[in-house]
């Protein structure tokens, strides 16, 4: 798809894409990026008291990265998924 294309898609869709995408591949590059940014997600969602979670809570964050297709979460993470799924040709 191209860039165009992908930015037309509802933001769960580019999330869900993203996710089955990276899994597919074993991508795990992509899968801790998505964890490194869901921090800075949560402070922009207006959850501040959630970005300052630290990496001994990797199980609850991999939960939450593969949920983080919701509304405000997938929206927040929308540039991460167009940019992996343009590289990728998702």
């Amino acid at each position: 798809m191209t860039r165009a294309e992908l930015e037309a898609l509802p933001s769960r869709e580019l999330h869900d894409r993203a996710v089955r995408l990276a899994l597919h591949h074993l991508d795990v590059g992509f899968l801790w990026e998505l964890l490194r940014e869901l921090p800075a997600s949560e402070a922009a969602r207006g959850h501040p008291d959630l970005a300052a979670a630290d990496i001994t809570h990797v199980s609850s964050m991999i939960s939450e990265a593969m949920a983080s297709g919701g509304d405000e979460a997938a929206d927040a993470l929308r540039p991460l998924y167009l940019d992996y799924l343009e590289k990728h040709g998702g």
